[in-house]
C-alpha cells in the first residue's frame, strides 16, 4: 500500500469517527437539518421502537416527532467505532449510551447499544447511507 493509499485510509477513518461525533452532538442539540444531513440523500434509518425512515425529510420528521419532547433531558455518548473501508463504501458498528437527567439533577443510564452502518463516500463527504440500532441494555427506569 503506498503512502498515498494510507494517508487516504486514515483521513477517511477520521473523517467517519467525526461523523459519529457530530451525529450525537446534532441529535442532542435538536439540529434536525444537520442531523438529516450527516445521511444521504437516499438513507435510511431503522431504529426499532423509534421507527425507519428513508431520504433525509423523511429522517427528519421521524427524529423530530421522536425525541424533540426528550431535548435537553437526555444525552448521547458515541463510543467505540469499528470502521471496515472498502473504497468508497464501509460498513461500520458504534456503541452508544443514553443518559437523561434524574429527578435530583445527577445523571441516570436510560439505554446502551449499538448502531450498525452501511457508509459511502458522497460530494459532501462520508454519509450514512442505511443506519439500523439495536438495543443491547435499557433501564427499567428509562
Amino acid at each position: 500500500m503506498t503512502i498515498e493509499e494510507r494517508l487516504r485510509r486514515l483521513e477517511d477513518r477520521d473523517a467517519i469517527h467525526q461523523l459519529f461525533i457530530d451525529y450525537g452532538r446534532h441529535l442532542d442539540h435538536g439540529d434536525w437539518d444537520s442531523y438529516a444531513a450527516l445521511f444521504a440523500a437516499d438513507g435510511e434509518v431503522l431504529l426499532g421502537p423509534l421507527g425507519r425512515a428513508k431520504g433525509r425529510d423523511q429522517i427528519k420528521a421521524l427524529m423530530i416527532e421522536a425525541l424533540t419532547p426528550t431535548l435537553g433531558t437526555s444525552f448521547h455518548i458515541i463510543s467505540s467505532p469499528r470502521v471496515a473501508l472498502d473504497g468508497d463504501t464501509a460498513t461500520a458498528e458504534v456503541m452508544w449510551t443514553v443518559l437523561k437527567r434524574g429527578d435530583d439533577g445527577a445523571p441516570v443510564l436510560t439505554a446502551v447499544g449499538r448502531h450498525l452502518d452501511a457508509l459511502t463516500r458522497t460530494p459532501e463527504g462520508w454519509r450514512i447511507q442505511r443506519r439500523k440500532g439495536a438495543m443491547d441494555l435499557a433501564s427499567a427506569s428509562g
